[in-house]
């Protein structure tokens, strides 16, 4: 959100400017009015977070529907293979990468941060519609997938640098906290309207059903986005941002660093969907209770966003961070002992894969944010998230061929052994980084 900033004594817009060297008088504000300006400030900052937190729940609602059953549709429906739908995933996660660079880019370049969000989220509604016309083959199905994406890619980091530019950076942990518990609160309640959808659709177009009303809630939030956010729109340089301005971010030690760590873990951790089809096969779960383990994951987002990010920002976002992704490790090693486990890992597992999520994805990125300057914060979180969409796109195929060829349980394992290894390596790539 744009907040004019203006000094005691400035010359008011369209009156001359004091000749160089006279001095200009400056009028004592009173208490009152800096703390009524400051309460203004922060309930300005408040709104323009809370409604980004909006946008991102009624999005999430629509990506979340139709992202809990589509596991199952490929693999249970379509009959892909573990490493088919590993690559589909890996494309899934992966097709941002560009896109992402690009939308940081337009952003910081022409100062329209909310503009490109929009087109993103444009774009993501378009890929609803899309998967309705979509023929049911793996190749069509990837194709809008791809644009889905495309979209993401192009809003996520100029939303993020919208939420970094309106919340003081002792804050951030906070304010990223409240805007993902609100979008895990869209992932809660997305798999439970496709369920929903799936009973009263019946077996012959249930996939349709839930596939339109997706639609609705994308478009629902285009609107909010265009009704209620506000860009934070700063005067253009007169040095514009240069193509390659984000690469020479990475010349920075600690967001070098951060970038390494983010995409060495990135690359060893097994993506939403691998984890519910695993538990799928454990259970014998049926079509319509298959997107109720995204319920479980996204309940524990919404209720530990908000706390981790608090906790962040008192003690170190980097333990927080290395907590999350040391879940990750327990996660798999659950999944590993199959069928004949006890019941109750079921819960546990999805609890541990909430909090991962909780502890590192906003918190990541409030980390992040400081390290980088106002004018190329859009491009350098997008470098960073870039980075983790391409790791993502390898975890996929890896661990899906990983699957196919050994089979669950040394898969799991070793999926393991290669967070603990990632996570290890990444101590001493966060060692230099600043604790707010």
């Amino acid at each position: 959100m744009y907040l004019a900033r203006t000094r005691a004594g400035a010359p008011a817009a369209g009156a001359p400017a004091p000749a160089t060297g006279t001095p200009v008088p400056r009028v004592p504000a009173t208490g009152a009015a800096v703390a009524g300006s400051a309460h203004r400030s922060r309930r300005i900052l408040a709104g323009n977070v809370l409604a980004l937190g909006l946008v991102s729940l009624v999005t999430d609602v629509s990506a979340e529907m139709v992202g809990s059953v589509l596991p199952a549709y490929l693999v249970l429906g379509l009959h892909l293979s573990a490493s088919q739908y590993g690559l589909v995933d890996g494309l899934f996660a992966g097709s941002t990468a560009l896109t992402r660079l690009l939308g940081g880019y337009a952003a910081d370049r022409y100062r329209r941060r909310k503009l490109v969000a929009g087109i993103g989220y444009g774009l993501s509604a378009l890929a609803r519609a899309g998967l309705l016309a979509a023929a049911a083959t793996p190749a069509a199905i990837s194709a809008v997938l791809a644009v889905d994406r495309t979209g993401k890619g192009l809003r996520t980091a100029p939303r993020d640098a919208l939420i970094t530019l309106s919340v003081p950076a002792d804050r951030l942990g906070r304010a990223f906290g409240v805007h993902r518990a609100l979008d895990s609160l869209g992932a809660f309640a997305g798999p439970l309207v496709a369920v929903g959808v799936l009973a009263l659709a019946g077996s012959g177009r249930a996939y349709d059903a839930v596939f339109l009303v997706s639609l609705c809630f994308a478009v629902l939030g285009v609107l909010l986005l265009a009704l209620f956010v506000r860009d934070h729109r700063e005067p253009l340089p007169a040095d514009r941002v240069r193509p390659g301005a984000a690469l020479a971010l990475l010349r920075h030690r600690p967001f070098r660093g951060l970038c390494a760590a983010a995409v060495l873990l990135a690359l060893t951790t097994v993506g939403d969907g691998f984890v519910y089809l695993l538990i799928q096969r454990r259970d014998d779960l049926p079509l319509t209770a298959f997107p109720l383990l995204a319920v479980g994951s996204a309940l524990a987002y919404l209720v530990l966003a908000a706390p981790l990010g608090r906790l962040a920002d008192r003690t170190g976002r980097r333990p927080v961070i290395l907590a999350g992704y040391g879940a990750t490790i327990a996660i798999q090693s659950l999944l590993a002992l199959g069928p004949g486990s006890p019941a109750l890992l079921v819960p546990l597992i999805l609890l541990l894969h909430g909090a991962s999520y909780a502890a590192t994805d906003g918190v990541l990125m409030a980390l992040a944010g400081p390290l980088l300057p106002p004018a190329l914060r859009t491009s350098g979180l997008a470098l960073l998230q870039t980075g983790q969409a391409l790791a993502g796109l390898g975890s996929s195929v890896l661990f899906g061929l990983a699957w196919q060829t050994w089979g669950t349980a040394p898969a799991c394992l070793g999926a393991a052994v290669a967070v603990a290894t990632a996570l290890a390596l990444s101590v001493p790539l966060l060692e230099g980084h600043p604790t707010p």
